[in-house]
């Protein structure tokens, strides 16, 4: 595989999806032989936020934020609307997820994600479904929505189909790299 030098322009295509009903599935059990615990994180630092988006983006070009003003983030963050969930195992977090409950009776999954050590041991569905559920069991949620792009982990999309969500629009759109992207650090 080509590893794609930071500074090269590449096209990418994001879709948006939702979800217009709860899941009629029950909350999952631990994956097998799981230990650890789901943690949700109150007012976290931005550091933190900052730390585990990059551990869970590093080979995806998750850098969008890296510009946003840290106030900002403090107040996205610390937004009583607002949730940020750590995987814990032991004794370092394996992924983490966000969800967004400002705009009225929607929640939106606004982070998800997995570092690349632990993809392959049954974490992401459980991870997954769980971030949908909490989502969903906030009042009055009516939708909940979330959005992935080409540059993220190739199963992102199927993934998110595969859960129940819908898409609902696409859009490509080009970017310059940040860092270099190397495809065969991606774990399948």
């Amino acid at each position: 595989m080509t590893i794609l030098r930071a500074g090269s322009t590449v096209e990418y295509v994001v879709t948006w999806l939702e979800m217009t009903e709860r899941p009629g599935w029950p909350w999952p059990a631990p994956p097998a032989g799981m230990e650890g615990a789901l943690l949700r994180a109150d007012d976290p630092p931005v550091w933190y936020f900052r730390a585990m988006y990059d551990a869970v983006g590093q080979d995806y070009d998750w850098t969008d934020l890296h510009a946003t003003p840290e106030e900002e983030l403090r107040t996205w963050l610390h937004d009583p609307d607002v949730a940020m969930y750590t995987l814990m195992g032991h004794g370092w977090p394996h992924g983490f997820f966000v969800l967004d409950w400002r705009t009225k009776d929607v929640c939106e999954l606004a982070y998800f994600g997995l570092v690349p050590q632990v993809i392959g041991r049954g974490l992401g569905q459980w991870l997954l479904r769980t971030a949908i559920l909490t989502g969903w069991s906030h009042e009055g949620v009516t939708r909940m929505t979330v959005n992935t792009n080409t540059l993220d982990h190739p199963r992102a999309l199927a993934n998110y189909q595969k859960h129940g969500f819908v898409v609902i629009g696409r859009e490509t759109r080009s970017r310059t790299l940040a860092r270099d992207r190397d495809p065969s650090r991606i774990p399948d």
